[in-house]
């Protein structure tokens, strides 16, 4: 599986920005895939997931400011992120949830967000 994820930037708080996930060499569709972060000094956390057939699940730190959705005929996942917040400053990054609990090393390119106050 090869992930690129793309869209990240500098932002004002309160600001919004669309984050994509390119995925090559693995079966998309029929994969729970999610959005992580990883902010400095910290573990990475999973933000949003999304299932094969459209169940989704935030952290609650994102519940009602982050949508997650697919595009399987694209094998692309996007994060759309609103009214955000200082504390959403980190790299994020795409993986499929299967892979991570299998404890894998690979997390492809992640994309910066930086929310200024």
């Amino acid at each position: 599986v090869q992930l690129q994820a793309s869209g990240g930037g500098l932002v004002q708080a309160g600001g919004s920005l669309r984050l994509s996930c390119a995925a090559s060499g693995t079966t998309f569709s029929i994969n729970t895939v999610a959005w992580y972060r990883q902010a400095p000094g910290k573990q990475r956390e999973l933000v949003a997931l999304i299932s094969s057939g459209g169940s989704t699940d935030y952290v609650d730190s994102v519940k009602g400011r982050f949508t997650i959705s697919r595009d399987n005929a694209k094998n692309t996942l996007y994060l759309q992120m609103n009214s955000l917040k200082p504390e959403d400053t980190a790299v994020y990054y795409c993986n499929v949830v299967r892979l991570v609990l299998e404890g894998t090393d690979y997390w492809g390119q992640g994309t910066q967000v930086t929310v200024s106050s």
